[in-house]
């Protein structure tokens, strides 16, 4: 009976991960779509100017140590 208890605090901790990983992603998404709808590029797709800004918050924000963190901080606790 502590295997199912495992699994589930771990699918928990890994959704919580996930949502903080792409949270930020999509507030990019929403505030690129909003400035090309203001500025009348109607058809420039969102995702042509998105997609760098990502790449840029994710390296900025050293992205994979995060991860990796969170990660080994998980199985610690």
């Amino acid at each position: 009976m502590v295997a199912p208890a495992f699994l589930l605090s771990e699918l928990t901790t890994a959704l919580v991960i996930g949502f903080y990983i792409y949270l930020p992603f999509l507030v990019i998404d929403l505030v690129v779509s909003s400035v090309l709808a203001a500025m009348g590029l109607f058809m420039l797709p969102p995702s042509l100017i998105a997609l760098p800004l990502k790449l840029i918050l994710f390296v900025l924000a050293d992205g994979w140590l995060l991860v990796a963190s969170m990660l080994l901080q998980s199985f610690a606790s």
